[in-house]
């Protein structure tokens, strides 16, 4: 493997600036590694190779002139497919998008752009977002670098796996019941979902509007946080948007990176964990806690009890939203269309298309989600789910008044096996039980590596852990990771990756697109 698909991008932006290498040399090494590994990976739906070599000598240029440059100009980074891209094919892993080009770039695209930083390509996804292994991606799934018998979580599945397997240093996921942290934890990585409204909407293709985030995936905590602030701010285009400024999050990873936590009060949640998680998690979560306390961190049990029906409300909400948010792909303006060859009515033309274009994971949520929303049913369903909602943000008010921030396990579980869980929805839909109460209430929440799980697989798998903190407090939770990363990796002697398997004697995926 080239020696700068190691690098993190703190190390390959410092290493861009000084000269020692140019932004092009950076970009041609993770191509290559996306063309060595990705037969087998599939963590990729496009590679823009011409774009990104041109974006690559268009930073060296600009360095060359003497202009100042952003602090990861020049690094790669692999792009969710549910961000708009101008000029290159963004399909939300859906064949209903199939071959759409949108004429325009999301905000977050945009920054990323003007901040220097290279896109790749559009990672792999589960179809529209809905999901939690990327195995609901229309274009095939993505498999997990450190057993590729397994999944890498989801709906950033694609973003996650091209991180853990240095195909990129960066990703952007969106995160809307914990599609960031889920994948993250699983593959080894760090993971944050922003205050809802603290990054850009604008551009994202919507699957529930109260809920969806876009943030950063990363194989170290400053790294992300360094992402989120090009990411990060108000958007005038966005009316969730929040007008605030990003706090100083790159600042607060490298304070909690000096691995004191003293003052910092830390509560564990005990509506999230114990029965129903595999031992291996629960195993290093304690022992990640046991660390906290190390670290100079006052820890104390919290009761956060309308936590138990996160579930339940999240699986109201986010399919009524979808229904909605769907109706727009009817074949009348962009994407698939079926029945013009025969003369079908306007009716018959969507009914085709809608058919064809959706796969049954969406095509279930647009039902559920309709039905939710049906006369004689919104208050029942709908509206209690909202209720609950409410109940959940009052949990988390009334544990910060206690502590400062919150954590637990971000899973229940280690990645689990391709098509092991597809054909039950409800063992997919539990993956996300810790993660829900965050994306509900719409504070800031990341997942951070706390260790390896031995007891729940044959192969040692990732573990990860939850910090949350209150609105606009995310550099509490970067803060808070980047103490736990430190600690960890000074223990082991090496970064936590250093630990995933080489992807060696891997079977090439005849379902990647190009």
């Amino acid at each position: 493997m080239d020696e700068l698909t190691r690098m993190t991008a703190v190390e390959l932006a410092g290493q861009i600036a000084a000269g020692q290498v140019s932004a092009a040399e950076v970009t041609q090494a993770h191509l290559d590694r996306i063309a060595a590994v990705d037969p087998a990976l599939h963590a990729f739906l496009h590679v823009d190779a011409d774009g990104a070599l041109a974006a690559a000598k268009t930073v060296d240029e600009r360095r060359a002139a003497g202009e100042r440059l952003g602090p990861l100009a020049g690094v790669p980074l692999a792009l969710k497919d549910v961000v708009v891209s101008k000029g290159l094919p963004t399909t939300c892993g859906s064949k209903i998008l199939e071959g759409w080009v949108p004429p325009y770039d999301a905000t977050i695209t945009r920054r990323m752009k003007d901040a220097g930083i290279i896109i790749l390509g559009k990672a792999n996804m589960d179809e529209f977002a809905m999901g939690s292994s990327t195995e609901n991606s229309a274009y095939g799934p993505t498999r997990n670098p450190w057993d590729l018998t397994r999944v890498p979580g989801g709906s950033s599945g694609g973003s996650s796996a091209a991180v853990a397997a240095f195909q990129a240093p960066l990703a952007i996921g969106t995160d809307t019941g914990g599609s960031i942290r889920q994948p993250a934890a699983v593959t080894g990585l760090v993971g944050h979902k922003p205050t809802y409204g603290g990054v850009s909407r604008y551009g994202l293709i919507a699957f529930s509007s109260s809920l969806d985030q876009a943030g950063p995936l990363a194989r170290t905590v400053l790294d992300a946080a360094l992402l989120h602030e090009v990411i990060g701010g108000h958007d005038p285009a966005d009316s969730t948007s929040i007008d605030a400024p990003v706090p100083a999050l790159a600042e607060a990873a490298r304070s909690g990176a000096a691995g004191d936590l003293s003052g910092l009060r830390v509560g564990v949640v005990r509506e999230l964990g114990g029965e129903g998680y595999q031992a291996g998690v629960l195993d290093s979560f304690r022992q990640a806690v046991a660390l906290l306390a190390e670290l100079g961190a006052e820890v104390v049990e919290v009761s956060c009890p309308h936590f138990d029906y996160a579930l339940p409300a999240y699986y109201l909400i986010a399919p009524s939203e979808c229904s909605s948010n769907l109706a727009r792909f009817d074949a009348m303006r962009y994407g698939l269309r079926l029945g013009d060859e025969d003369d079908a009515s306007l009716e018959e033309v969507m009914s085709r298309t809608r058919a064809a274009g959706f796969g049954p994971e969406v095509k279930r949520r647009i039902i559920l989600g309709t039905y939710a929303l049906s006369s004689g049913y919104y208050d029942a369903y709908y509206g209690q789910a909202q209720k609950v909602r409410t109940l959940i943000l009052r949990d988390f008010a009334a544990a910060y008044e206690r502590v400062d921030v919150l954590v637990s396990p971000t899973s229940p579980f280690v990645a689990f096996g391709i098509g092991e869980r597809v054909a039950d929805p409800m063992a997919m839909y539990v993956n996300d039980l810790c993660t829900l109460p965050a994306s509900l209430a719409g504070v800031p929440a990341i997942s951070v590596p706390c260790g390896l799980s031995a007891s729940d697989s044959p192969t040692p798998l990732p573990v990860g852990l939850q910090v949350m903190a209150p609105t606009l407090a995310d550099d509490r939770c970067y803060r808070v990771a980047a103490a736990v990363e430190a600690a960890l990796d000074a223990r082991r002697g090496h970064p936590f990756l250093a630990d995933a398997p080489a992807l060696t004697g891997a079977t090439a995926h005849t379902g990647a697109t190009r």
